[in-house]
């Protein structure tokens, strides 16, 4: 498994390209997709559209707005000395391909080593969608994730797993359904130690058993 390259945590504005576009604006933009899809956005089925899409996107693209390492502030060191793995399952996340706009679709696991602190489980779960939230490709949001927790809690190793289906292949393209792609990031113990990563795979179900032999 490859070193991954340092990436920004904090909380993404979008790049400064000028004045946001208004609400407006970016409801005449639907209507311009809408004719060129070959509909017309002034009959009744359509009438409405614009505004609706307008207001998913606010719902889909919520993560740039969101601080994923203010979520992992709070902390809990009353744990009796817990030093062992700690697991989250089957996040489930939607999100969507930074290249067509298709959803992904997928469930993460995360998991750490602590030192002398923990963190509200929720909160993980809350960093799974604040980054998911976003325009993504799956590999940036992995390493997203994982460098996230290991810079706020500071512990012994981290392990995000992402096993999602992406759109942008089953509904065009190539048109194959059913296929999921698996990514891992592995840091710290998890990374070095062999046991310690094949103890999270178990745990998980094994979704990238081969990810880090």
């Amino acid at each position: 498994m490859s070193e991954l390259p340092k990436l920004s945590t904090r909380s993404l504005a979008p790049p400064a390209l000028g004045a946001r576009p208004s609400r407006g604006e970016t409801e005449q933009a639907v209507r311009t997709l809408l004719l060129w899809a070959g509909d017309d956005p002034t009959r009744e089925g359509l009438r409405e559209t614009p505004a609706r899409v307008a207001r998913a996107f606010e719902d889909w693209f919520a993560g740039y707005a969101m601080d994923p390492e203010e979520y992992l502030s709070r902390t809990f060191e009353e744990v009796e000395g817990y030093d062992d793995m700690v697991v989250l399952r089957d996040i489930r996340f939607e999100s969507h391909c930074e290249h067509h706009l298709a959803p992904i679709i997928g469930r993460v696991h995360v998991g750490y080593l602590p030192t002398n602190r923990v963190v509200g489980i929720s909160k993980l779960a809350r960093v799974v969608e604040a980054y998911a939230k976003r325009l993504q490709v799956q590999e940036k949001m992995n390493a997203q994730i994982a460098r996230c927790i290991q810079k706020v809690l500071e512990p012994k190793g981290v392990a995000v797993v992402i096993q999602a289906e992406h759109q942008c292949m089953t509904t065009r393209g190539v048109h194959k359904p059913g296929v999921s792609m698996v990514t891992s990031t592995m840091l710290g113990d998890f990374r070095k130690n062999p046991l310690t990563r094949r103890e999270f795979l178990s745990v998980i179900g094994n979704p990238a058993s081969s990810a880090g032999d």
